[in-house]
């Protein structure tokens, strides 16, 4: 089974098109694909995010903690728990590729896969932020970056690298350093796509987000 963790903390602006974009990519694998379970950490939320995962009718969690790395863990261990051998974990202000769930399959056998990410829209920066942002990522297979918003595992690796630590940021970076340390198969593709939101109102401290918005004040002009 595939298990597909989404945490989320107050993104009902964003969350109703994330659950859509997972149905098209699991839509897109072959009929006689393994099952797979989407579920929602909803993490602190005391927006319309519950409303708009119970009408979606996807499996949730609610927690308080405040905390990303905490809310991925607490996930991804209940789908292991159920019995899931792979997992694909997401954020709920991005929208997967439709053969984001084909392309993992298709990189197999791995331990992990890193994916890529593209901005959605660049209206809220200037042209020399998009210039110095496409010159800094490498969207190429064997890149050198890591996203939680894009970042996959066996289970059997989750479980021997010790999981998700409690961070409020990169939680996902400190996962794939400790994988590395045990020589687990990683593999980076730009294959396995997803588009995240551009929003200057970061919801993890050191996230994409916050790295977007310290971009832009990078690449202002000095008056």
């Amino acid at each position: 089974m595939i298990g597909i963790v989404i945490p989320a903390c107050n993104e009902e602006q964003y969350l109703e098109k994330c659950l859509h974009h997972i149905r098209l990519a699991i839509q897109a694998l072959p009929t006689l694909s393994q099952e797979v379970r989407v579920l929602v950490v909803l993490d602190s939320c005391n927006d319309q995010s519950l409303e708009i995962v119970q009408n979606a009718g996807v499996e949730y969690l609610q927690c308080n903690f405040g905390c990303v790395g905490k809310a991925r863990d607490l996930g991804v261990r209940h789908l292991i728990d159920s019995g899931a051998t792979w997992i694909a974990c997401t954020d709920a202000d991005t929208w997967v590729d439709t053969q984001w769930l084909l392309q993992q399959i298709n990189h197999q056998p791995a331990d992990a896969i890193c994916g890529v990410v593209e901005v959605d829209s660049w209206q809220n920066f200037s042209i020399l932020t998009r210039k110095n942002y496409l010159a800094h990522y490498q969207d190429v297979m064997n890149h050198p970056h890591i996203h939680g918003a894009n970042l996959s595992f066996s289970s059997n690796a989750y479980l021997q690298t010790g999981g998700f630590e409690a961070l409020c940021c990169h939680e996902d970076v400190d996962l794939i350093q400790r994988m590395l340390k045990l020589n687990l198969k990683i593999i980076w593709s730009n294959l396995v796509r997803v588009k995240t939101s551009s929003r200057l109102n970061a919801r993890a401290p050191e996230g994409f987000s916050s790295f977007l918005h310290q971009l832009e004040i990078a690449s202002s002009p000095i008056k």
